[in-house]
């Protein structure tokens, strides 16, 4: 008599759908309880650090052990510029989208006049500058100086990524150009670093809807959905632009340039956008990213070792258009009527600093003050946005994920990979 036929495990995004879904139930009727905050907050933690425990191993693996399997040296240029060309293009979109929602919705504007009295503006400013205070356009002229840092170290223990991915690049490249028995002996130390670093990420990887759970009940607990409807208006232009981002911009970049499926990407990269939803961040996500992108839209480890890295450091459309929609919100809040070329600064600003503030603490409100400063609005008018500022965050860490795997996908698909996405996930 045969054995009966095991039945297939439930997939991951399953898996953490169900998780995130339980979340939401149990942190609306169990959140009063202390012991279950606590008990969310120590599972969550778990998994957040076991999550960046194997981030920074991965990527100096993943992306040496890439150049060093690049025959042509030219290889690395061209990946690297058409990356950089997506990142660019892509970031402006969204920014621009953000500008479109916000100019058509009006989310300051309430009964034909500005919100600013509504929203209490003028109490609302101490906490911020106390936190922000010596944060300025300097700040962005700081992003050339995490790229090299002094002590690598120091840059892997405070999560500075993108000095980490320069080191990579240049130990990389100057690693492949060694005499052919060293650049070998390099090749199979960083090949077997990532190869041990993989299965490592597929351990923590199964613990994903463990985690992805504990996150979000916490979240809800502690928040509620009351904070939602303060700042609903503003709520609803900011999820319509990152929805349009995500499900218009990217879907007709992957259907036109990569010629894919978008559907099709989105179902082999949801476990990975669900987990950057829960942990609110992307360089964590990383591991689970380049997990999916390798094993469920079949992409090569050569492009995703060096494009997904790189992506995860510097290119962050969702971060992008928040802070486009939070300059004109508050401009529209306070009654100021901001020209085009103003507007044309707030883009020029939001690009530049979604790029070069990441590595900041509190990244996303120095980078806003920055634009606030650069167009001339106080900076009180932060303090209004914390009280949807997490559940947005979560939102726009996904569609900062999203843009990163759409960039590998696209870069693959021109350098002449076939089989992406074809096969069903």
């Amino acid at each position: 008599m045969e054995p009966a036929a095991r039945q297939p495990r439930l997939k991951l995004h399953w898996q953490v759908g169900i998780a995130l879904l339980l979340a939401v139930i149990a942190g609306s009727t169990l959140g009063q309880l202390a012991w279950f905050v606590a008990a969310c907050d120590f599972v969550g933690s778990l998994f957040l650090n076991a999550l960046k425990m194997v981030v920074v191993p991965l990527i100096m693996a993943s992306i040496i052990h890439a150049l060093l399997g690049l025959s042509d040296g030219s290889a690395l240029t061209r990946m690297g510029t058409r990356a950089m060309i997506y990142y660019l293009s892509t970031c402006l979109m969204a920014v621009l989208i953000g500008l479109l929602m916000v100019n058509l919705i009006h989310p300051g504007i309430i009964d034909g006049l500005p919100a600013g009295d509504r929203l209490g503006l003028n109490a609302a400013g101490d906490d911020i500058r106390a936190k922000l205070g010596g944060h300025g356009v300097g700040d962005i002229i700081g992003v050339f100086q995490r790229m090299v840092p002094a002590n690598l170290i120091e840059a892997a223990a405070s999560g500075n990524l993108l000095g980490i991915v320069f080191f990579s690049l240049l130990y990389g490249y100057f690693a492949s150009r060694l005499p052919t028995e060293l650049a070998e002996s390099q090749r199979r130390f960083w090949g077997g670093l990532r190869g041990a670093m993989l299965g490592v990420t597929g351990l923590v990887i199964m613990t994903a809807p463990l985690g992805v759970f504990a996150l979000v009940a916490k979240t809800v607990a502690a928040t509620g959905w009351d904070a939602i409807r303060p700042l609903a208006l503003f709520f609803v232009t900011v999820l319509g632009g990152l929805a349009l981002q995500m499900f218009v911009g990217l879907g007709l970049t992957l259907k036109l340039i990569a010629r894919v499926s978008p559907w099709r990407h989105l179902r082999a990269m949801s476990p990975a956008l669900l987990t950057a939803f829960s942990s609110s961040t992307s360089a964590g996500t990383l591991p689970v990213t380049m997990d999916c992108l390798q094993n469920r839209a079949g992409v090569s480890a050569r492009v995703t070792s060096f494009v997904l890295p790189l992506g995860s450091a510097i290119n962050l459309d969702g971060s992008a258009l928040y802070e486009c929609v939070v300059a004109m919100f508050l401009a529209q809040a306070y009654g100021i009527e901001l020209s085009f070329a103003t507007q044309f600064v707030i883009v020029l600003m939001a690009v530049l600093t979604s790029m070069g503030v990441a590595g900041i603490p509190s990244a996303s409100l120095v980078a806003i003050s920055v634009i606030l400063g650069a167009i001339g609005l106080p900076l009180e008018g932060l303090g209004v946005i914390l009280a949807v500022d997490r559940v947005l965050d979560m939102c726009r860490t996904a569609v900062n994920v999203y843009g990163d795997s759409c960039a590998t996908v696209v870069v693959a698909r021109l350098e002449g990979e076939t089989g992406i996405l074809q096969a069903p996930n």
